[in-house]
């Protein structure tokens, strides 16, 4: 058994493999549970696919590079649940993809920003933060107010997701058009914002 033993300690490219074989059956060990258990996670009531017009708000979150200073997580800290509320469950994010917790905050948290301002508020600090909160940082984004939503665009993310799990119905996919019709960007993205958090647990605990 010792010299079996020795073979491998002596042999580089032996050990390499059997350190492969070992991390490999570990990372399994740990990944695969997760993936049951992701698929358990079910929606949170209320909680339901992006409407269009949101849906569109999202995408135009993530191209902007919003999650780059703003997370969507608020942990179990009570420093955190006594700022921005109850903290973040799986079951919000069902319908995430991908989903926005992040980790960087140069601006706030907006998992729970959505109801806390009005729309007017939303569109004067998307266009020119200062504005609003004269110490922001935060770029404007004056072209959402010019640029028009493409319907058939939200009309092929719907169907998009619907194949890998959202439940969409064909009636939503076909009122998508509809349903962005002459929107600017602007408009979707306070929509997104505005829908954030509404069907969270309500209270810091």
């Amino acid at each position: 058994m010792s010299h079996s033993h020795e073979k491998v300690e002596t042999n580089v490219g032996l050990m390499a493999v059997l350190i492969a074989v070992a991390v490999s059956f570990g990372g399994l060990a740990e990944i695969v549970p997760l993936m049951y258990q992701a698929e358990a996670v079910q929606p949170l009531p209320g909680v339901k696919p992006y409407p269009a017009l949101e849906l569109a708000g999202r995408d135009i979150y993530v191209r902007e590079g919003c999650y780059n200073c703003h997370s969507q997580m608020v942990r179990t800290l009570r420093f955190e649940t006594e700022r921005y509320g109850h903290y973040s469950l799986a079951g919000e994010s069902v319908y995430d993809r991908p989903f926005q917790w992040g980790s960087k905050r140069t601006g706030p948290d907006l998992a729970r920003v959505g109801g806390r301002y009005s729309d007017d508020w939303h569109r004067v600090h998307l266009i020119n933060p200062r504005d609003v909160v004269p110490e922001s940082n935060m770029p404007g984004f004056p072209w959402l107010e010019k640029n028009r939503v493409d319907g058939a665009v939200v009309e092929h993310r719907m169907k998009a997701l619907r194949t890998i799990g959202d439940p969409y119905t064909d009636e939503d996919i076909a009122g998508a058009r509809d349903a962005v019709a002459d929107k600017t960007e602007l408009d979707a993205l306070v929509a997104y914002l505005q829908g954030l958090g509404r069907h969270a647990p309500r209270g810091g605990q």
